[in-house]
C-alpha cells in the first residue's frame, strides 16, 4: 500500500500499523477493508493536527505528516475533536452521509482497539460517539424485462462478448458483488457451484442455475486458450493483457452495455445488477428473507430486508381486490 508515493509503513503512525496488522491478521478483514481504516485514520489524524495548529496554515492538507504521533497524542484525543472530524468531513471534502458512516465506525474500532487490546488509554472518547443517521433508500434495480433487453442487446461480434455475457449473467442471476466476480478462480467452479471469498475474507458457496453454467461453459470455450502466466492462469476473467480483470474495467463495461441497451435513465454499476438479482429472486423467484441473506452473503438480515421494497407493489393489488374497490 502507498500513499503520495511514499510507502505504507513511513506514513503511518505505529499504533495505526499495529491496529491494521490486527485487523487483517485477527479479525481476518479483507484488503479492501484495511485500506480503507488506513485511508480513513490517515485523514482523521491529519485533521487533527491541522486542529491543533501543530502544523504551519500554508502546508497543503495531503502533505500533513503522521508518523510522528505517539501514545501520549493519542490519549489527548477528545470526543469534541471527533465531531469536529466529522463536521469538516461533511462541510469541507463533502463526505456523503454512507462515507461519514463508515469514518465513524472506523475510529470508533480503532479507540476500542486502543483502550481494549493495546491498552494505552484508560478512556475510550467514542463510547458516547453517535454515528450519522442514514436514511434508508429502497435499490436500484432494472425490471425482468429491463434485464432481459440488456442481456439480448448485446453485441455478439464483439471479441469479448462471451466473456463480457457471461459476467452480466452471472451478476444478474447471482447477485455477485464486483469484488468477488473479479477474484472468480477457475478451480472454485464445480459443477453448478462457485466459491467465492466475501466480505472479511469468508468463502461462500454460490449456487448455479442453468444460465449461468451456459454462459460460463460459452466463455471457457474462449478462456481455455488464452495463454497467461501462471500466477493468473486460475483467475477466470481476464482482460485484453491477459491479467486479472480488474474492477474498473468490469464498471466500464457495465456502463456501455447497459448504455447500449438504452437503459440510460439510472446510473446501472455492478452493485445495481447485484440489487437486480436480489429483488427479482425475492419479487419472481419468491424467495424468503433468509435464504436471500444466505445468497447474497449478507452478515446481518437487517441488510437484506431492503429488498421487501418490492412488497408494495404487492400490497397495492391487494387494496385493489377488495371488494369495495369499484364501489
Amino acid at each position: 500500500m502507498s500513499e503520495n508515493n511514499t510507502t505504507y509503513y513511513e506514513v503511518y503512525p505505529a499504533r495505526v500499523l499495529d491496529f491494521l496488522n490486527y485487523s487483517s491478521t485477527i479479525r481476518g478483514k479483507s484488503d479492501s477493508t484495511i485500506e480503507a481504516y488506513g485511508y480513513d485514520l490517515g485523514l482523521f489524524f491529519r485533521f487533527i493536527k491541522m486542529h491543533r495548529r501543530l502544523v504551519p496554515a500554508e502546508i497543503p492538507f495531503d502533505e500533513i505528516l503522521i508518523h510522528d504521533i505517539d501514545d501520549e497524542f493519542l490519549r489527548k484525543i477528545t470526543l469534541s475533536e471527533i465531531y469536529a472530524f466529522l463536521s469538516f468531513t461533511d462541510k469541507k471534502r463533502k463526505n456523503s452521509t454512507y462515507a461519514r458512516a463508515r469514518k465513524t465506525a472506523c475510529i470508533k474500532t480503532f479507540f476500542k482497539y486502543l483502550t481494549v487490546k493495546a491498552r494505552i488509554i484508560d478512556k475510550d472518547p467514542t463510547i458516547e460517539l453517535e454515528r450519522p443517521k442514514i436514511k434508508k433508500r429502497n435499490p436500484v434495480y432494472l425490471t425482468l424485462d429491463e434485464s432481459l433487453s440488456l442481456l439480448r442487446s448485446m453485441d455478439k461480434e464483439n471479441i469479448n462478448y462471451k466473456r463480457d455475457y457471461c459476467i452480466l449473467t452471472l451478476f444478474l442471476n447471482c447477485g455477485l458483488r464486483l469484488s468477488e466476480l473479479v477474484s472468480i478462480r477457475i478451480s472454485k467452479i464445480k459443477e453448478d457451484t462457485l466459491t467465492v471469498i466475501g466480505k472479511g475474507n469468508k468463502e461462500r458457496v454460490v449456487y448455479l442455475n442453468q444460465a449461468c453454467i451456459s454462459s460460463l461453459n460459452e466463455y471457457m470455450t474462449i478462456r481455455s486458450k488464452i495463454e497467461t502466466d501462471d500466477q493468473h492462469k486460475d483467475y477466470l476473467f481476464l482482460s485484453t493483457h491477459r491479467r486479472p480483470i480488474n474492477k474498473r474495467t468490469v464498471e466500464i463495461l457495465v456502463k456501455k452495455h447497459v448504455q447500449h441497451a438504452g437503459l440510460t435513465d439510472e446510473k446501472y454499476s455492478p452493485h445495481k445488477l447485484r440489487h437486480t438479482a436480489a429483488t427479482l429472486m425475492y419479487k419472481h423467484g419468491k424467495v424468503d428473507i433468509r435464504s436471500l441473506q444466505m445468497i447474497l452473503g449478507h452478515e446481518n438480515v437487517s441488510t437484506t430486508q431492503i429488498y421487501t421494497h418490492v412488497d408494495n407493489e404487492a400490497l397495492r393489488e391487494a387494496v385493489k381486490a377488495n371488494p369495495l374497490a369499484d364501489e
